[in-house]
């Protein structure tokens, strides 16, 4: 036998049919992990070290007096091209993704595609102890050995954007629910004779125990303006942070109100008004959709027992007749 028909036997013998796929892949993972621990372990360069001294001078000096806004992950900083889209639309439509599921870190977009490779990877390496390691594919066919390394890997990789999905539907029901009683407190600071700002700061302080999601936006809000951010500007991008229609029609009734000089309280009244009776609408719907939803279930658990109860004796009674006939 000659030397590469030796070199695909002894994997195929090892391995089954797909033994040189294994091997070529199992390489191509170590490379991977070997080449993501060369570049973690490179030393800085000495020119982006001086860069970076120069624009913070005072960073070695006092480390603690650092804003936790410009604070972020050195080791993702060295993956930045593999672990951020590199087109600035696609970046901003991920970042602002992340914010709706409530995720505001900088280094949110590099650690949800970290997670993904991540995942991805352990999805792999477990489908290759179980079929390879642990012998658990004996028996199995090529194509049902493919299906089992693939699968783990695709559930690794999209397994974080389920997450971010779910996350972004929960929190904006979060804060569709809590919204009314958040225009309601605020109502009520205001004709307290508070300012909008003082009454975010309340009604944020307030909404903690009860809706998170909402008091985390209402505290960004007031953050930004303690800041000196313009008030329009962070009426905005709370809306657009939100993605829920009904903050949206908040800030635009707070921007017209403050644009036309009409009184703030009189223009939430009339809107905390509208957001309680549109919340008795939604949960009169929820109610009227309920019937339907447990005519299924009535007639499966319902329509069953009842033929058995009914129809039972009389089946009974015409096979005992039967029976005797025969007999």
């Amino acid at each position: 036998m000659d030397f590469p028909s030796f070199l695909n036997a002894t994997p195929s013998g090892l391995f089954g049919p797909l033994g040189l796929i294994i091997i070529a892949g199992v390489v191509g993972v170590l490379m991977v992990v070997g080449t993501i621990i060369m570049i973690l372990k490179r030393p800085e360069d000495p020119l982006t070290k001086l860069k970076r001294s120069a624009q913070t001078p005072d960073l070695d000096k006092e480390p603690q007096q650092r804003l936790r806004q410009h604070e972020r992950n050195e080791q993702l900083q060295r993956f930045a091209s593999f672990l951020e889209p590199q087109d600035d639309v696609q970046l901003s439509k991920k970042q602002l993704q992340l914010r709706q599921a409530g995720y505001q870190s900088k280094d949110a977009v590099r650690i949800f595609h970290f997670a993904q490779f991540a995942l991805a990877i352990l999805g792999l390496l477990g489908a290759f102890v179980y079929l390879i390691v642990l012998d658990g594919g004996e028996g199995f066919s090529s194509n049902k050995k493919m299906i089992y390394f693939i699968v783990p890997l695709a559930i690794g990789y999209y397994l974080p954007t389920y997450w971010v999905t779910r996350r972004i539907e929960t929190r904006k029901e979060e804060i569709t629910s809590g919204f009314p009683d958040s225009l309601d407190m605020m109502l009520v600071c205001v004709e307290a004779g508070q300012s909008i700002d003082q009454s975010i700061v309340r009604v944020a302080r307030e909404l903690h125990a009860s809706y998170p999601a909402l008091a985390q936006e209402f505290d960004i809000v007031a953050y930004e303006m303690k800041a000196g951010k313009e008030k329009n500007t962070v009426l905005r991008d709370m809306a657009e942070r939100c993605g829920v229609q009904d903050v949206s029609s908040f800030v635009t009734v707070m921007i017209q109100s403050a644009t036309f000089g009409t009184s703030i309280a009189e223009a939430l009244r009339v809107y905390a008004s509208e957001m309680r009776d549109k919340r008795v609408m939604r949960a009169e719907e929820a109610a009227n959709k309920l019937p339907t939803k447990m005519t299924l279930a009535t007639m499966m658990l319902t329509v069953p027992p009842l033929l058995i109860i009914l129809v039972g004796p009389s089946a009974h009674g015409i096979t005992q007749l039967g029976n005797l006939t025969g007999n």
